[in-house]
C-alpha cells in the first residue's frame, strides 16, 4: 500500500500495489483527514488546514483552524503504517481525537467492529483497515455517544447485481432492530443480505455504498455527561443522562494506530496477526493457535437436564474442547467468597451424576483427562442483591448515573426525601429495558427505591421505600450525597453497576475462579454491562486485559470465552460467539446467502 498526503493534511491517494498497474482506492471527491481534532461543547470537528514534514524526524505536523498543532511520528512497517499522536497544543476544549474518517471506494464487505474495507472478487481480492494499538484508541468516530456504537441496521448490498436494492431502500439507510427490544431473539427481523446489523462504526457505509474507517481515542481525565443507550431507537431502550467517571491518566496524547493495505485472502493470518504480535497486543492461543485463526474454532457442547453423567464422554467423542455448564444458575461476580464458587473446601457439590454429585473442580477434573475445560455462564459485572458490593453493605464504589445531595436531615423512618436538584431524576435507571424495580439511590450505606420526583418545589423522591434490597435504614444529613445507581435490567440478570477501579477488582475475581474452580470458558451474558459507566470499549478492552492478565500470574491458559456481544473492546481477546446457535446461525445465514457475514461476524472483521 502507499498513500500520498497533501499540504493541507489530507490523503487524496491510497494505492492497492499488489496489481502490475496501481489501483486507486480514494475517491476523488472525499479526501481523508490523517487527524481530526474533536470539540464536544461545540459538537463540531476540526479538519487539518496545513500539514509540514519533518522527514529525518519522521514527524508530521498538522495545524488546525482553532490554533492547535498537532505532531504525529509516523513508522512505516514490512506490511503496515504506524502513526502515533505525540503532542497537542491549545487543546484545552478538545475532548477527543479521531483518526480520519478513512475514505476508500470500496463497496463490497467491511468490518465495522475492527474497521475493514473488503473487496473479496478475485479480480481485486484487497482490504484496507486501521487497527487501534493502544486500549484508550477505539474503533469508531468521536461522536460515538458512551464509546459504544448503537445496535441497528444499515442498508448496504455486497453486490449491487446479485442483490439489488429495492426502490424504497438506499445505501447508508439505518432502521432500529426488530422485535420488542428487550428480547434479543426478536431482533433479527429481518433476513434480506442488504440489511445488515451493525455492533460497531470502526467501518461506515455513505450514500453510494462506499466504505470508510475511522478510530478516535478521548480525554478520559474530565468530567462529562451523555445521553447513552446501545439501542436508542427502540422505545424499550431510550437514552438516559450518565455522569461519566474522570479517569486520571487516560488521555489522547500517545493515540496509536496501525493502517494496513493488504490482499484480502491474506489479511486475517499475515498482516493483521504481524501488527497483533509486533505491536504487543493481546494474542490468546487455543491449543498452541491463535484464537482469530479460523483453524482454531471448534464448537463447544451445552448442557441440559442437570445430569452430567455422559457430557464428558459426548464431548469428547464428538471433538470438542469445552463443556458449558449452561443449565447451572448465572454465575454472579460475589467477591464475598474469594473465587471459592463451591466453598473454601469445595464443600458444595451441585454437579449431578448418578455415581455422585461433584463440585466444579471435581468435575474440571474429570474433564481434562480428555482435553476438555468446563464452563459457566456469568452475568458480567451484574452485581446482584445479596452479594458482597451489592448488598447488604453496598460499596462506595458503585457506578453513579447522577450524583445529588440531600436537601433535609432524615431519621431511619422518613419518606420525605428532598433533593437540591431534581434534574433527570424522573429517568427510570439504566438504558436498558428501564426496570422500575431497579429504579434506586444510595446515601451512605443505604439503599433507597423510589419511582419519580416532583414537578415543584421543594423537590422530592415519590414512591420511596426505605432499607431496599435488605439494606439498613439509617440517619441522613443535609448535603449528604445521593447517588442515583446506575443498573443492569431484570428477568434474572438484577443488578448494580461497578465503578471502574471496583470493575477492575471483578475481572481479577474471574481469573481468580478460574484458577480455583478448574474453569477455562465462560459465557458472559450481560457482556453490554461493560458500557453502562459510559466507557464503552474501552471499559470491555480494560475489564478483559485485567481477567487476561490475572490468569496469566495464576499460571492458567487464557480464559476461552464468548457472550452476550462482541465489539472492538473485546475483539482480541474473545474466541468465539454465540449469537444464533452455531450451527443453527450457519445454516440460516446459508438459507439466505450470507455465508461471508457470519465468517466475517466470527472473525470480527
Amino acid at each position: 500500500m502507499k498513500i500520498s498526503i497533501n499540504e493541507q493534511g489530507l490523503i487524496y491517494s491510497i494505492e492497492d500495489l499488489t496489481k502490475e498497474q496501481a489501483r486507486e482506492l480514494s475517491p476523488t471527491d472525499k479526501p481523508s483527514p490523517l487527524l481530526t481534532l474533536y470539540n464536544s461543547k461545540l459538537d463540531t470537528l476540526y479538519r487539518p488546514l496545513s500539514a509540514e514534514f519533518n522527514l529525518p524526524n519522521n514527524i508530521i505536523r498538522l495545524d488546525y483552524p482553532n490554533n492547535s498543532r498537532a505532531e504525529i511520528r509516523v513508522e512505516p512497517k514490512d506490511k503496515y503504517l504506524k502513526f502515533t499522536l505525540v503532542s497537542l497544543t491549545n487543546r484545552e476544549d478538545i475532548e477527543g481525537v479521531q483518526w480520519g474518517s478513512i475514505h476508500t471506494n470500496i463497496t463490497n464487505l467491511f468490518g465495522e467492529i475492527i474497521g475493514v474495507a473488503r473487496d473479496t472478487s478475485e479480480t481485486v481480492n484487497y482490504a484496507l483497515g486501521m487497527l487501534a494499538l493502544d486500549d484508550n484508541t477505539l474503533g469508531g468516530t468521536s461522536r460515538t455517544i458512551g464509546d459504544a456504537a448503537p445496535f441497528q441496521y444499515v442498508i448496504h448490498s455486497p453486490d449491487s447485481i446479485q442483490y439489488p436494492l429495492p426502490e424504497e431502500l438506499y445505501e447508508g439507510q439505518i432502521f432500529t432492530l426488530g422485535g420488542n427490544g428487550i428480547s434479543d431473539v426478536a431482533f433479527y427481523a429481518h433476513k434480506e443480505p442488504y440489511y445488515r446489523i451493525l455492533y460497531g462504526n470502526a467501518a461506515e457505509i455513505d450514500d453510494k455504498g462506499r466504505i470508510s474507517i475511522t478510530y478516535n481515542s478521548r480525554d478520559r481525565t474530565k468530567k462529562r455527561e451523555v445521553y447513552f443507550s446501545l439501542i436508542p431507537n427502540m422505545e424499550a431502550n431510550t437514552p438516559n443522562h450518565l455522569q461519566v467517571e474522570p479517569l486520571p491518566g487516560v488521555d489522547y496524547i500517545g493515540s496509536s494506530v496501525a493502517l494496513w493495505g493488504s490482499p484480502d485472502s491474506t489479511a486475517l493470518m499475515d498482516v493483521i496477526q504481524d501488527i497483533v504480535l509486533s505491536e504487543g497486543l493481546p494474542y490468546p492461543t487455543l491449543d498452541g493457535k491463535w484464537v482469530k485463526d479460523p483453524a482454531a474454532y471448534v464448537p463447544d457442547a451445552i448442557t441440559s437436564g442437570g445430569l452430567y453423567d455422559s457430557i464428558i464422554s459426548y464431548t469428547s467423542r464428538l471433538g470438542y474442547k469445552a463443556i458449558s455448564l449452561y443449565d447451572q444458575s448465572f454465575l454472579r461476580p460475589d467477591r464475598g467468597n474469594g473465587g471459592c464458587i463451591d466453598g473454601k473446601d469445595f464443600e458444595k457439590k451441585p454437579l449431578k451424576l448418578t455415581s455422585g454429585n461433584l463440585s466444579h473442580k471435581e468435575f474440571a477434573k474429570m474433564a481434562a483427562k480428555y482435553g476438555i475445560t468446563i464452563g459457566r455462564t456469568p452475568i458480567t459485572t451484574s452485581l446482584a442483591p445479596g452479594t458482597k458490593d451489592a448488598s447488604p453493605i453496598p460499596s462506595d464504589s458503585l457506578c453513579c448515573q447522577q450524583v445529588r445531595l440531600l436537601a433535609n436531615n432524615i431519621s431511619t423512618t422518613d419518606t420525605l426525601i428532598l433533593v437540591n436538584d431534581p434534574k433527570y431524576l424522573d429517568e427510570i435507571a439504566s438504558w436498558e429495558g428501564h426496570a422500575k424495580n431497579l429504579n434506586m439511590v444510595k446515601i451512605g450505606k443505604e439503599l433507597i427505591h423510589y419511582l419519580g420526583v416532583s414537578e415543584d418545589e421543594p423537590y422530592r423522591l415519590l414512591n420511596v421505600e426505605r432499607g431496599y434490597w435488605g439494606t439498613t435504614p439509617s440517619e441522613h444529613k443535609t448535603n449528604d450525597t445521593i447517588c442515583k445507581l446506575q443498573v443492569t435490567i431484570n428477568y434474572g440478570y438484577d443488578g448494580l453497576i461497578p465503578n471502574m477501579q471496583l470493575q477492575d477488582r471483578i475481572a481479577e475475581y474471574y481469573a481468580d475462579v478460574s484458577y480455583i474452580n478448574g474453569l477455562g470458558y465462560y459465557d458472559f451474558d450481560g457482556q453490554e454491562f461493560l458500557f453502562n459507566n459510559g466507557q464503552g470499549y474501552y471499559s470491555a478492552k480494560r475489564f478483559f486485559g485485567k481477567m487476561f492478565d490475572r490468569a496469566a500470574q495464576h499460571g492458567i491458559p487464557p480464559i476461552r470465552f464468548t457472550g452476550a456481544t462482541l465489539s472492538e473492546g473485546s475483539w482480541h481477546y474473545q474466541s468465539i460467539w454465540n449469537v444464533g446457535g452455531g450451527r443453527i446461525y450457519m445454516m440460516w445465514k446459508l438459507g439466505n446467502g450470507e455465508v461471508r457475514q457470519a465468517r466475517e461476524r466470527i472473525l470480527g472483521m
